[in-house]
């Protein structure tokens, strides 16, 4: 076990997750509006930072700035490209609501005139509006912390899988609607989609792709796990073996237990097994070229 890797049970920190979840999805939809296109959604997501989150370098006319979530300081920063910067608590207490209007208020002293987007949470089962929302109020420092040191040092280890495969690879990104960390590899084939497809998955699930994440937890997944799925999903690919040993299939996604990776004796070694074993399932049953795509050391 290692100290960079704490504890992170859901059921102690649940109601800080929900209200920290709804907070990145108001700075996501800034960012949706106020960020150049590009292909996959790859506009959209948060990045991880040595602080915590940030939705980086976006637009508002020609003025540039970027909102950053200080984890360490615990406190939200809108910076600006002409030298403008705001900031407020990030604590107990503070509502959705109350975070909403922090937010603009913050936009509107520093001149940058925004679209804060959609104010309805996105695929979370709630109608509440953001505006309104004055339920979701929690805050643990102690928690999110937790959740920040485990964020980099994720980040870390899977941006070192992703120099293991020298094919289209996305970013490592936080989907700020599901909340979970992620980084996608890409076979270069079009893929087949129902003509019923959302625009969400027209975009997202347009190229074969083999994807690989971190969850921190939610009503399905009831307590934070790293997974793989391939999309579209090839025929036999949960016949394929995984590693290690407590890594399993579950409705079509490899899954490991974050607490397998933090107890185990090298976490880091048992995660790269992971990926590259949810890989390596997917690239066969999909029938990618996997000797073109390994990166072979040139000393």
């Amino acid at each position: 076990m290692t100290a960079e890797l704490p504890p992170l049970p859901l059921e102690e920190w649940l109601p800080t997750k929900e209200t920290l979840h709804r907070y990145a999805q108001i700075v996501g939809k800034v960012r949706l509006e106020h960020s150049p296109y590009r292909n996959h959604w790859w506009h959209v997501p948060l990045y991880v930072s040595p602080r915590g989150l940030a939705a980086r370098h976006m637009f508002s006319g020609n003025l540039s700035f970027e909102v950053t979530f200080d984890l360490i300081a615990h406190e939200l920063e809108v910076i600006t490209g002409t030298g403008g910067k705001a900031f407020f608590a990030l604590e107990n207490g503070l509502s959705v609501a109350g975070f909403y209007r922090k937010l603009h208020a913050a936009f509107d002293f520093l001149g940058v005139d925004v679209d804060l987007g959609n104010p309805n949470p996105f695929d979370l089962d709630d109608d509440r509006h953001f505006e309104t929302d004055t339920e979701h109020a929690a805050y643990d420092a102690e928690y999110v912390d937790r959740y920040r040191r485990i964020l980099g040092w994720v980040d870390q280890a899977f941006r070192e899988f992703s120099g293991h495969f020298n094919g289209k690879t996305s970013p490592v990104q936080l989907y700020w609607h599901s909340f979970d960390l992620a980084v996608t590899r890409f076979s270069g084939r079009r893929a087949p989609l129902p003509e019923d497809a959302g625009l969400l998955s027209r975009e997202g699930y347009s190229h074969e792709v083999i994807s690989f994440g971190f969850w921190p937890g939610d009503a399905n997944m009831q307590e934070p796990a790293f997974y793989s799925y391939t999309a579209p999903a090839p025929e036999g690919l949960t016949e394929q073996p995984l590693s290690p040993a407590g890594a399993s299939w579950q409705g079509g996604s490899a899954l490991l237990l974050y607490e397998e990776v933090r107890k185990s004796d090298s976490p880091k070694d048992t995660l790269l097994e992971f990926l590259e074993s949810a890989y390596q399932a997917g690239a066969k049953a999909a029938n990618w070229d996997i000797e073109d795509f390994e990166v072979k050391p040139s000393v």
